[in-house]
């Protein structure tokens, strides 16, 4: 039996978990992520569909954005939450608030409802990424836990190459509501492998209060951030009204927010973690990385079509370089991470691999070959993949267990905004410069786009992002990672 001991000085038992029992946990619990993930691709294929069978075709887009609002700005909630009442009753209850909205979209007799649906989806959603990772960090020491990165790497992958391939079959020869139908037994299949397993978790004994005015403030602050990030430049110019309203609405409430988390006594997000220089620096470059990895990510497709001719269908194709070589530099951080004192150098050296691939798909925009250009974006997705791991482990390396749900909510958080924020900049950039946004150009692209200049900005702005997140990196402290026992550990690298 171990023994956790929290702030508040009460020690819990914890019963011994075996090795294939952790591996079922970390299975279900991925699984789970899966199913939020899977969320997130599988809808755009079906989206034309939807549009013609529901009607208001001009909502599609709230499709999309009423999952990422709410599953964006729930993240730090749960974290919180499962700090206070346990991993097993959070997780249970985000699976299941995911499935009910599910239920709703399957089921939507028109477009209202759908987008209702996918709201009460994006509030399960939002906890399913933050809780995977926490649940993670609670079966494996920090020292371990950087080798189960490849299989988190791996279920993004796996969405991102099934979600397209699902959504279109389904919407194409069967029915769109299957792509919500879908999650109904794979949801109930992970709560079923978890269940037992789960028990075994250390029950937290220490009490918190649930800052319900901090939430409020949070979702509200984000909503409208968002809301302008999804808006602006597309269905209104980002210097409008309503856009600047957004935006200094948004920044009038985060530094309520902010005010709130000073005078609050046991705040949403606690200061002690805010505080801590590696869970600031590590979360600002994970904001950076995602923001450049997803925003490249959007117009990578449109860029093939333009210059290699590929069709809309197997632009997808052009992807898998990116993803795959996310996959195996996350695989090659994981393993390495144990074995090295300095392991934030991998995380350095990644992002100097992919800045280094970014400049040279700026420069040969417009005259490589298809071959070259997988080369490279395998290499942009390498080098982001080894930093991944590097962020996640070490902020949750840098907190204690009382507050690993917070932290690793934040961390969640900033990597979704960074998302969203990447798409918006490179959608500026790219209207700026004649180019559709991505979701247009995909149907649009061949109408004509013949200079390679706004791709070889989107790939700078991508790389200048990259280099931003050397910098960050470069001055994040490194903590000693925690192990199980030092002699189980393999001799550490200089």
């Amino acid at each position: 039996m171990n023994e956790a001991r929290h702030p508040s000085g009460t020690v819990t038992a914890i019963p011994a978990l075996s090795e294939p029992e952790k591996n079922v946990i970390i299975a279900g619990v991925l699984l789970s992520m899966l199913l939020a993930a899977l969320d997130q691709t599988i809808v755009a294929p079906a989206m034309p569909t939807i549009g013609r069978a529901l009607g208001h075709s001009d909502y599609l887009p709230w499709i999309v954005t009423g999952y990422l609002l709410t599953a964006t700005a729930m993240a730090p909630l749960y974290g919180k939450i499962a700090d206070v009442h346990g991993r097993r009753p959070t997780i249970f209850a985000a699976i299941i608030i995911f499935l009910v909205g599910s239920l709703i979209s399957a089921l939507a007799p028109n477009m209202l409802t759908l987008i209702i649906g996918r709201a009460v989806q994006g509030l399960g959603g939002g906890g399913l990424f933050a809780l995977s990772q926490t649940v993670i960090g609670d079966l494996v020491p920090p020292r371990e836990r950087a080798r189960y990165a490849a299989w988190i790497s791996g279920t993004w992958a796996v969405a991102c190459i099934a979600g397209p391939l699902l959504g279109g079959t389904f919407a194409e020869h069967l029915h769109w509501s299957l792509i919500f139908w879908i999650n109904i037994p794979l949801g109930l299949a992970a709560m079923m492998i978890i269940n037992n397993p789960l028990k075994k978790l250390p029950a937290i004994t220490r009490k918190h209060r649930i800052d319900g005015a901090g939430a409020v403030l949070l979702i509200v602050a984000t909503t409208l951030l968002l809301l302008a990030l999804n808006w602006g430049g597309s269905r209104y110019s980002w210097v409008s009204p309503v856009i600047i309203g957004l935006l200094g609405a948004s920044a009038v409430i985060w530094a309520i927010f902010a005010l709130r988390l000073r005078q609050t006594a046991e705040p949403l997000i606690s200061l002690e973690v805010l505080g801590n220089p590696i869970v600031r620096y590590g979360t600002l470059a994970m904001f950076l990385v995602q923001a450049a990895n997803v925003g490249l990510s959007v117009y990578i497709p449109v860029y093939v079509q333009s210059f290699h001719g590929l069709s809309a269908s197997g632009s997808g194709i052009a992807l898998l370089g990116l993803l795959l070589g996310t996959v195996l530099g996350a695989t090659t951080s994981g393993r390495t991470i144990p074995r090295f004192t300095h392991y934030k150098r991998i995380a350095l050296v990644g992002g100097v691999i992919s800045f280094l691939c970014l400049i040279a798909l700026a420069f040969l925009a417009g005259r490589t070959s298809l071959l070259v250009l997988e080369a490279l974006t395998a290499g942009v997705g390498f080098g982001t993949g080894m930093t991944f791991p590097v962020a996640t482990v070490s902020v949750q390396n840098a907190v204690d267990q009382a507050h690993l749900g917070v932290a690793t909510g934040v961390l969640t958080f900033l990597r979704s905004l960074g998302s969203a924020l990447g798409v918006a900049i490179l959608g500026a950039i790219a209207l700026g410069n004649g180019l559709p946004l991505g979701g247009e150009a995909i149907q649009t692209v061949s109408t004509g786009v013949t200079s390679a200049l706004p791709f070889t900005y989107i790939f700078l702005a991508c790389a200048v992002t990259m280099a931003l997140s050397l910098v960050i990196f470069q001055l994040m402290p490194e903590k000693p990672l925690r192990g199980r026992e030092d002699g189980e550990m393999p001799p550490a690298i200089e």
